[in-house]
């Protein structure tokens, strides 16, 4: 069994009681809708939980470039208190549907409190993968893992193998995994010619089941 697949079973079972918890509070509450490719505004005090769809969070680097420090995915939350980066950006990848909470809120209410810990956790453990992949020497082998943790965290599949659902662009994955949009479009040319690799009609990736891990 791979790491990723480790990290799954280690808090899906747990965190099914946070679910449920997460679900009792999203009934009578009014969901925001951002549309894909959209910024979405981050304030003091306020966190944003994930009802559905995929919320790209990073940072930047002094000299200006975005690195990528996670995926909020569904039932997990984001927000200034819930970080020490700055700055910090969310994007929707896909179109989304948040809930805002308080810190206060939180606070005050044990059952949301464990319902957003284990999701919380998840999204340590997703960024500590991320981190991890930055230590392989080779740029195709940061691809392959970056790749091996999206099928892993949002992978849906279809006919042709494991469909990612939300467009990334090549400088998106340059930023993740240190290297450039020039190196990522060479990686993924070779991916596609190998057949490991499907860009459908809407500028989807699909790894098929020719897709390995170097």
């Amino acid at each position: 069994m791979d790491y990723y697949a480790v990290l799954r079973e280690s808090w899906t079972d747990t965190a099914e009681v946070g679910r449920c918890s997460l679900e009792e509070v999203y009934q009578g509450r009014n969901l925001q809708p951002f549309a894909a490719g959209t910024s979405i505004g981050l304030q003091p005090g306020q966190i944003w939980v994930v009802y559905r769809g995929i919320v790209q969070l990073s940072t930047l680097h002094a000299q200006g470039e975005e690195v990528i420090v996670g995926f909020a995915l569904p039932s997990m939350p984001f927000g200034l208190p819930l970080t020490t980066l700055s700055p910090y950006h969310a994007l929707a990848l896909t179109e989304v549907n948040l809930m805002s909470l308080t810190v206060t809120e939180i606070a005050h209410s044990p059952k949301l409190s464990q319902g957003l810990f284990w999701y919380l956790l998840h999204r340590q453990q997703q960024t500590e993968a991320l981190l991890s992949i930055a230590n392989f020497q080779r740029v195709e082998e940061r691809l392959r893992h970056f790749l091996w943790l999206l099928h892993r965290e949002v992978g849906q599949k279809v006919d042709q193998g494991v469909r990612l659902p939300c467009r990334l662009t090549h400088q998106t994955i340059a930023n993740a995994i240190s290297s450039t949009r020039v190196t990522v479009t060479r990686l993924l040319g070779q991916l596609q010619s190998e057949g490991s690799l499907i860009i459908d009609k809407d500028r989807c990736f699909i790894l098929t089941p020719k897709f390995a891990l170097p």
